[in-house]
């Protein structure tokens, strides 16, 4: 375990499901590459064990958002291939240089900027990102193609779906048209459009390289049908505490979930301060988060708190839940998606926000 016992929930990360993830993805995606994007702190699972072990089943080229992050994943990975997708800040470009990391760029100033480094440092490469419908990031396609590439040392053209989860978007095939002009535009580079869900988009065939993050960590890539990926994580928190509530008292912050009977109310040690959305709380107007124990789903019971969430078990046989037990928050039938859409949100924020009290346990397979 990594993380100071002191907290008593218990996040469990199934390194081995992450890799046979990534290995199902790199199946799907050949010969083009499949690229493992680990930005967020590996989506909040931790660099230093993620990158390790998606190096070993293969993986050769890593997606991060920042500088701090290249660095990080350089020390555990020194031959991969490393890019930063969140630009070129000013001044940036020897640290990248020294990093051996590729900025992506995306804007006239960060070109700029490169260009001239570029001519000084000719063996430093970077990325083209160009925006096919975000519009956040990336020079607009009109821009990217009257872009005069020489003296930049540009290794690929990049550029990202914006509802590839939604297989029916007619946005979808816009973007790989436009993104297939811009190809035609720049043959020699490496071409990147598919996030997690394009893996399961046609249209991309010829293309050079796949970008996996969401569903490399167990997220859902093909929303409304069976996840094709392995669950990765798993959270259990212990029960701190059980009490009976009489039938229409209420329970936790403002007085929002009123017992309908005589409830059996379980404590357990986790609450928004160790990133568990407060967004999952119950009330008497809409059910929130859940739980899981002996295989029977329990509900939420008001509010989610900075460092407890409370429960009701009514439901357990008596007697079958005791002080020191505990109820799964995330786990196969709890997934990432699930405990999401519950708190009104997204698996991606769930992972991502995970905090750093629990007790990290890490399964190497």
């Amino acid at each position: 375990m990594t993380e100071s016992p002191s907290h008593g929930a218990v996040l469990t990360i199934d390194l081995a499901a992450l890799t046979d993830n990534w290995r199902r993805l790199a199946a799907r995606c050949a010969p083009a590459a499949c690229a493992a994007v680990v930005k967020a702190d590996a989506y909040g699972l931790g660099i230093e064990a993620v990158v390790p072990a998606l190096w070993n089943a293969g993986c050769r080229r890593f997606y991060v958002a920042h500088l701090s992050e290249a660095e990080r994943t350089r020390r555990v990975a020194p031959q991969a291939r490393i890019a930063v997708l969140n630009g070129l800040p000013p001044g940036a470009a020897p640290a990248y240089a020294a990093l051996d990391a590729l900025p992506v760029l995306g804007s006239q100033d960060e070109i700029a900027e490169w260009r001239a480094f570029a001519q000084q440092n000719p063996a430093h490469a970077a990325l083209l990102h160009v925006d096919t419908g975000m519009n956040r990031l990336g020079l607009r396609v009109e821009e990217a193609l009257a872009l005069d590439p020489s003296g930049l040392n540009l290794a690929g053209l990049l550029s990202h779906f914006v509802s590839s989860e939604a297989p029916d978007d007619p946005l979808n095939a816009r973007q790989i048209a436009m993104f297939d002009t811009l190809r035609r535009a720049f043959p020699g580079l490496s071409a990147s459009l598919s996030n997690s869900s394009g893996f399961f988009l046609g249209g991309m065939a010829g293309y050079d390289e796949f970008r996996a993050g969401y569903a490399l960590y167990g997220g859902n890539p093909a929303p409304g049908r069976t996840n094709p990926m392995r669950p990765v994580i798993r959270l259990d928190a212990p029960v701190v505490g059980l009490r009976t509530v009489p039938k229409g008292e209420t329970i936790g912050y403002n007085a929002q979930w009123t017992a309908r009977r005589d409830s059996r109310i379980a404590i357990v040690s986790v609450g928004y301060a160790d990133g568990f959305p407060r967004s999952a709380s119950a009330t008497d107007a809409r059910p929130g988060g859940e739980g899981r124990v002996a295989g029977l789903i329990v509900s939420f019971a008001g509010r989610v708190s900075m460092d407890l969430i409370t429960l009701d078990v009514t439901d357990l046989p008596e007697g079958s839940l005791r002080r020191g037990a505990t109820i799964a928050l995330i786990d196969e039938v709890l997934t990432v998606d699930r405990v999401g859409e519950r708190a009104g949100s997204i698996g991606y924020e769930v992972l991502t926000s995970l905090g750093r009290r629990y007790r990290r346990r890490y399964l190497e397979g």
